[in-house]
């Protein structure tokens, strides 16, 4: 490729074509400042852009992260206080958001409409190369203090801040405090020692002035590295990127980089302590053990560590996992097992979860004498193929159903692209997967490799981290004192200051900027179809199979769907048990670890899952279906295929202590889930009786389960219990292989004829009864409970019962919840509350709306909060405008891609329960035609404070204070 390709401003280097991705990758640097842009340039319209700073803070202040707010509350061009969730409302992005990694920010964004894209990356371009920095905007994003009573100085004083309170909830869950605490030991020297996105111990210490000048020398395009993705030409997104931004820099004189770590000559051990909001704290301590590798950018050497740890750790028939699922020293692995790639030097942790102090010793001794063995004894050829066959197989598959798929592949590589290394080689694995092939007929391969990166590696470290009940008080006293103390130095002029600060604050958040000055989409731009993809129907032996053509780049995806047959409430509850079950127990004649080793050669994976929604014209009438799903590579489908049928009909569940492994894993992970999905369990809990649907919900996924879940893992010592749970299980398996079932089938469309042969030839003669089909009971009551966890923050909810998505209101609705976030609840509960995150929405499967928020510190305020932003609807005239916004984002997100598959499989599953390609139309009109009156309307009929359902998820302390008010629940 020629370098007239790119701008004049920028030097062609090299490109190349990825076949298995269908893409070309495009090198460039800026020739000035030296900034290197790599365009992947794909047949795609959703365009992909981030801009990614190498920052390596050597403290734990957080500079990095708050930095990453900062610079994101106004800049030269657009001096409005909060561009960025403006845009989010004049925008129809498929993706806005800012990260900060252990060693590098990045800025990605994602839209499918040209105009839309410019527009965001001019105010992207802005936000991080001329940001204003405002000392005010430092103070709500990153930490101040404020009097209790904001105006009396006579009162205590309390800290305050967006990223203080994130992090707060972060380090609330013991899995963040395991890893920052391992990486602390391990990285004794570099950046990874500490917090990057700041601990709320030391996050206080930051100054402004520090922040300003980690801005000026890291935010430089000397530092910077440029990726986008998509149809828009290089040339074309340089000449925006010099012109709004490269052309006033000269190349700057630093080299920011992280080093390679000092290296351990001993073996390290050491013992640290977590919070632990509970009197029981047996049976809570973590294991992890720690090995520092090689250089992550050298494509090779991390592919051989991926494939060494997939044999190891990827499922129960590897040894090592198999070890730790099987020992009695806990009770369960830990969710730190396997490779970490991105940061500079890769590292190999597995460890233990549910344990005792005292087995630590023990606890080393299982994992290095399972390496022993397994580097004498060597591992089976069929594994290490099998593994080598994932990672081609993660390789061709064409993602984008969480992220944009140009976002997925940009991520997998900017991590090379900071550290200088080679992204375009991360995207194409093909030459060293080839490599590979050969390298592994070497039976020493594994064995090798993990005498070399394990066993004679002296940069190991095993880490303890046991909890303690008296931490969290200990560390509050601690900021009380350390208040006071401030407090008691001040001046009377210091604590004006303080005064003066918190009304210029809530001067500032109140202030109604001109937002004209940023650029915009408007409805006019909003595409006039909506895509859907259509499905070709057949009749298979009575059951119905939908084909979707789809380009899938090699891939088969298939379900088998069931009706839900009618089951108890107990069998409801044990629901997600099972379907995890199917899939990690024997079938067959093969046990459990066979099964699993099997998946592996065979597929890319198979799950399965129930799903249940109301109506569209009635929440209360709920219809479910139980899915068994895989993917494969195409010359795997007929194994596929006879995998699915296999595990719908021969799944056993005698393997009885398997079983009881199963349980206690599945407890670590719920409770370990609360502080990161606090806001979803507390919308479920708090919705939970307002439709059969959400009941459901609350019991198999909510905070209902999670209590469920500990019960049924301690009943499980008795062997009696655990016998009659197998049994249980047996039961469900047999209604549900009896009831009635329907396909779907997903690949390239010229597989079409040889995919439905192969389809028929298993199932048609398979039988079906007819069953009886689940049935719920109605509901709709309210509650108001207060859930306890260990948590430094809460997480709030209030629902409300409305209507299905077929009533007229259901429009509307849908549009508040935007309107409300974007006019009322994002100001009152993010920047003047202090909460990471809060919204609101109708969901029309249950006919509820919600109200909630995220990382919160307030409780009962946030709740008044949900109250006010109804008031303010109703007594207030809306701009028009803001109308549109709120349509926008609702749009937005409806129109929002995925993958080919996901696509398919989600306009299946829709039209499951009865949300038609033409339904779905229909709801998208009527969107577009929503008026400020009706939001004011429904506002009126439906949010009344007497239907109101509430809940939160918050600490033991807050909700002693409240407990004449609220159930209290402990988790």
């Amino acid at each position: 490729m020629p370098a007239a390709n790119g701008h004049p401003s920028f030097d062609f280097i090299r490109s190349e074509k990825i076949e298995s991705l269908n893409v070309c990758v495009e090198e460039y640097k800026h020739k000035v400042t030296g900034a290197m842009h790599y365009h992947i340039a794909a047949d795609q319209d959703e365009n992909v852009f981030l801009v990614a700073f190498r920052t390596v803070p050597m403290d734990s202040k957080g500079v990095a992260h708050i930095l990453e707010h900062t610079a994101l509350c106004g800049s030269e061009h657009y001096p409005v206080r909060d561009p960025f969730f403006m845009m989010t409302r004049r925008s129809l992005n498929t993706f806005m958001n800012a990260f900060t990694s252990s060693d590098w920010t990045a800025y990605p964004f994602a839209s499918q409409n040209r105009k839309d894209f410019f527009n965001l990356l001019d105010v992207y371009l802005d936000a991080t190369f001329f940001s204003r920095l405002d000392p005010l905007d430092f103070a709500q994003e990153g930490h101040r203090v404020e009097f209790e009573e904001a105006d009396n100085a006579e009162s205590a004083l309390v800290y305050k801040g967006v990223v203080l309170n994130e992090m707060k909830g972060a380090m609330s869950s013991p899995v963040s405090t395991l890893w920052q605490t391992a990486t602390k030991y391990l990285f004794p020297t570099v950046t990874y020692h500490y917090n990057s996105g700041g601990d709320p111990d030391s996050i206080t210490d930051l100054s402004y002035d520090e922040l300003l000048a980690f801005y000026r020398t890291h935010y430089h395009p000397s530092n910077a590295v440029f990726m986008t993705f998509g149809n828009i030409p290089a040339e074309e997104l340089q000449s925006r990127m010099q012109d709004q931004a490269l052309n006033t820099f000269e190349k700057l004189d630093i080299n920011i980089a992280v080093t390679d770590e000092k290296r351990l000559f001993a073996p390290l051990s050491v013992e640290e302590a977590y919070a632990l909001d509970e009197e029981d704290i047996s049976g809570k301590t973590h294991h992890v053990m720690s090995w520092l590798l090689g250089n992550s950018i050298d494509l090779k050497e991390q592919l051989k560590a991926h494939l060494l740890s997939r044999v190891l750790l990827d499922n129960s028939a590897s040894p090592l996992r198999y070890a730790l699922e099987s020992s009695e020293l806990g009770s369960a692995p830990s969710p730190l097992c396997g490779l970490e790639d991105s940061n500079r030097q890769m590292s190999f942790m597995c460890g233990l979860e549910g344990s005792e102090p005292e087995s630590a010793a023990a606890f080393e001794k299982l994992v290095i004498d399972t390496l022993q063995r397994v580097a004498e004894e060597g591992v089976p050829q069929s594994m290490v193929e099998a593994q080598l066959h994932q990672l081609e197989l993660g390789q061709r598959e064409i993602s984008g159903d969480g992220y944009p798929y140009g976002l997925n592949l940009i991520m997998a590589s900017v991590s090379s692209a900071v550290h200088r290394g080679d992204p375009i080689a991360l995207l194409n694995l093909d030459p060293v997967l080839e490599e590979l092939h050969e390298l592994i007929k070497d039976t020493d391969f594994i064995p090798s490799m993990i005498r070399e990166l394990l066993i004679e590696n002296t940069h190991r470290v095993r880490l303890t981290l046991r909890p303690d009940n008296k931490m969290t008080e200990r560390k509050e006293r601690d900021e009380k004192a350390k208040l006071a103390t401030i407090k008691a130095a001040m001046s009377d002029e210091q604590k004006q200051f303080v005064i003066d600060q918190a009304a210029a604050l809530e001067a500032r958040q109140t202030q109604q900027d001109d937002e004209s000055i940023l650029p915009k989409v408007t409805l006019q731009d909003v595409p006039v179809e909506m895509h859907v993809p259509v499905s070709e129907q057949q009749v298979l032996a009575g059951q119905s199979l939908d084909w979707y053509g789809q380009g899938t780049n090699g891939l088969v995806y298939q379900q088998v769907i069931v009706d839900l047959p009618e089951l108890s409430e107990e069998e409801l509850q044990i629901m997600p048990l099972f379907s995890h079950c199917l899939t990690e127990l024997g079938c067959g004649e093969r046990s459990y670890q066979e099964n699993q080793q099997y998946h592996v050669q065979v597929s890319g994976g198979v799950h399965a899952f129930s799903t249940m929604r109301g109506a569209t014209d009635d929440e209360q009438n709920v219809s479910g279906y139980f899915v068994i799903s895989g993917k494969a590579l195409l010359h795997n489908q007929e194994a596929l295929t006879h995998l699915l049928y296999e595990t719908l009909n021969d799944a056993r569940f005698d393997e009885t202590t398997r079983l009881r492994e199963i349980v206690s894993q599945q407890r670590s992970r719920k409770e370990q889930s609360i502080t990161g999905q606090g806001h979803s369990l507390a919308i479920m809990a708090a919705a939970a009786r307002l439709s059969p649907a959400a009941w459901v919900d609350q019991q198999s996924r909510g905070l209902e389960s999670i209590r469920f879940v500990k019960t049924l893992d301690k009943q499980l010592d008795d062997a009696a219990a655990l016998q009659a749970l197998s049994a249980k299980l047996v039961a469900m398996h047999e209604k549900i292989k009896q009831a009635p079932r329907r396909f779907l089938l997903v690949a390239e469309p010229e597989q079409k004829d040889q995919l439905i042969t192969s389809l028929k030839n298993q199932w048609q003669t398979a039988p079906v009864a007819s069953v009886s089909r689940l049935k719920l009971k109605a509901t709709r009551e309210t509650v108001k409970q207060l859930w306890t966890t260990s948590t430094q923050v809460s997480f709030c909810a209030k629902a409300y019962p409305t209507v299905p998505v077929d009533h007229a209101d259901a429009a509307p609705l849908t549009i508040l919840g935007d309107f409300l976030r974007n006019g009322y609840l994002h100001r009152a509960i993010r920047e003047k509350g202090g909460a990471y995150g809060s919204g609101a929405g109708q969901d029309s499967g249950e006919a509820v709306f919600r109200f909630f928020s995220y990382r919160d510190p307030r409780l009962t305020e946030t709740l008044e909060d949900f109250d006010a932003s109804i008031n303010w609807l109703l007594d207030n005239e809306h701009d028009a405008a803001k109308l549109e916004e709120a349509i926008l984002g609702v749009v937005s997100s409806i129109d929002k891609p995925g993958s080919p598959a996901g696509e398919a499989k989600g306009a299946y599953h829709s039209a499951l329960f009865g949300r038609t390609a033409e339904q779905r139309r229909a709801f998208r009109q009527q969107i577009l035609k929503v008026s400020l009156k009706d939001l004011k309307r429904v506002a009126a009929q439906y949010l009344k404070p007497e239907l109101a359902s509430i809940a939160a998820v918050t600490s033991v302390e807050k909700a002693k204070s409240l407990a004449d008010q609220f159930e209290v629940i402990a988790l």
